[in-house]
């Protein structure tokens, strides 16, 4: 797909889950540039994270190592990161961060409940507050029937539940990734900022350690 010179996102509200909130995340202004690397992000999340006592944990299908990257960046970042697993493969999803196979199986890799299991297995196994995840179509082919440009983005966070915020997003391979890399960090930041009171478990009884 060629880039859109005013590269634009499109925030849908997901069918809720039981359990896990889906809802659009807000964006003070798209990434003017294919690849642009969102730091500002990446600094706001770790700040916060450090701010309220979380740690954090990233598992990433379409990004590839870009979120991970973007808060390591970050001086301090060792404070509050636990570390990443980058499940490319359909079947990693399953025995890396716990994703039902039989979901794989039925819905494939790009679904809003594979995008919520990924974030609090990975929260679960790598011990952190938050786990943030990422799984859609970057293109330039369409994946089991969804459109390049589709995204599911999600943050568990421990003893809280997990929110899942489904994207429609325009513009080249690497405009998409990057697109993605700043809806999860804004979304995990949301989540860290909310008050502590317990909202309810999460989808899959996970992400409450």
């Amino acid at each position: 797909m060629s880039a859109n010179p005013a590269t634009s996102l499109e925030a849908m509200t997901a069918t809720p889950l039981p359990n896990t909130r889906s809802t659009p995340t807000p964006y003070p202004r798209p990434l003017s540039e294919p690849g642009a690397r969102p730091e500002p992000a990446g600094e706001r999340l770790v700040r916060s994270a450090s701010e309220h006592g979380m740690s954090v944990a990233v598992a990433e299908s379409l990004t590839g190592g870009l979120v991970a990257d973007a808060i390591v960046s970050v001086p301090g970042a060792s404070a509050v990161f636990r570390g990443a697993v980058v499940a490319y493969a359909t079947e990693l999803k399953a025995t890396l961060l716990g994703v039902d196979p039989e979901l794989l199986a039925r819905v494939g890799a790009v679904d809003e409940s594979v995008a919520a299991q990924m974030a609090q297995g990975v929260a679960e196994r790598l011990g952190a507050d938050l786990g943030l995840a990422t799984t859609g179509v970057a293109g330039p082919d369409e994946q089991d029937g969804h459109p390049v440009g589709t995204v599911f983005v999600a943050v568990a966070r421990a003893g809280r539940g997990t929110k899942v915020a489904q994207l429609a997003l325009h513009g080249d391979r690497e405009t998409i990734r990057a697109l993605s890399v700043r809806a999860v960090l804004d979304l995990a930041l949301e989540v860290s900022q909310e008050p502590d009171a317990p909202c309810g478990s999460s989808a899959t009884g996970r992400g409450n350690n």
